[in-house]
């Protein structure tokens, strides 16, 4: 994984929001081969754009993909139309800037995370720098609350190998969810490590989570928190635990105590199975 603190130093300049709106401006159609801005619901954008980068191929493009993975943590909903409302903006006869409400909802589910990585959220997307409501901007229709936990940054969760029987139960009745899942570390030819979970999920104690999200979930969790996922899985050789957590009061995810599952530990098969009729 890219490391989050090169994202944004690399990406804006240091002088500030370098576009000038008495420039000469041109509309291009979005490149296919900039992921990030595909399917934001306009096809055309305009050079140079609020960022004062005016050639597609050495400037936008390469710099767009240095956001990637911070947007693959999921830290907020909003954070991809954000950022390519100043990459890729909006092509119409009037300029558009995003609103300062939608720079303050990203920057507040997004810096925490660059926190997790020892950065700041940058100067040079200072929220004050944005039009407010009463000025003409982009705010998109905000999306609909589903309730569902997200990842964020905490301190690394502790492992247990061999547990007890006992300790394994009062784990499962502390937290609010129990999932069997195997995580991986993929290294790359370059220096990029990524995580992901692989196989099938199987919950002993589902809680609040939703089968659909949960992998999702997990994996936005290995890439905020990439120091405790360096400690829980080698390089090329994929993991087996048994994660338990709780959902804070706030809905962020907060992974408790981690058993690794090997082959000969019954302990965690006999807690799996007793689970279903145990009472805390």
């Amino acid at each position: 994984m890219l490391q989050l603190v090169r994202i944004v130093l690399v990406l804006v300049p240091v002088q500030g929001l370098a576009f000038d709106f008495g420039q000469f401006t041109r509309c291009v159609p979005i490149p296919r081969h900039m992921g990030i801005c595909q399917d934001v619901g306009y096809s055309e954008m305009r050079l140079p754009n609020y960022l004062g980068q005016s050639s597609l191929e050495t400037q936008v493009v390469p710099h767009s993909e240095r956001w990637r993975p911070l947007l693959e943590t999921g830290c907020h909903p909003q954070a991809r139309v954000f950022l390519c409302s100043l990459l890729a903006p909006i092509c119409l006869d009037t300029f558009i800037q995003p609103c300062r409400s939608l720079c303050a909802a990203v920057r507040d589910g997004c810096a925490p995370v660059l926190a997790c990585q020892g950065q700041a959220w940058p100067d040079v997307l200072d929220c004050d720098r944005f039009p407010g409501h009463d000025d003409m901007c982009g705010c998109p229709v905000p999306l609909k609350d589903e309730c569902l936990p997200r990842a964020t940054c905490q301190d690394c969760p502790a492992t247990e190998e061999f547990p007890s029987l006992k300790s394994t139960m009062d784990a499962i009745c502390l937290n609010d969810f129990a999932v069997k899942a195997k995580l991986a570390r993929r290294r790359f030819a370059s220096t990029e490590t990524e995580f992901e979970v692989e196989g099938r999920l199987e919950f002993v104690r589902q809680g609040p989570l939703l089968l659909y999200d949960t992998r999702t979930m997990l994996e936005q969790w290995l890439l905020i928190n990439p120091h405790c996922a360096q400690a829980l899985v080698r390089p090329g050789r994929a993991q087996l635990y048994l994660v338990t957590g709780r959902v804070r009061p706030d809905g962020t995810l907060a992974l408790a105590l981690l058993f690794p599952w090997h082959k000969k530990d019954v302990n965690l098969v006999a807690a799996s199975r007793k689970w279903k009729h145990h009472q805390c």
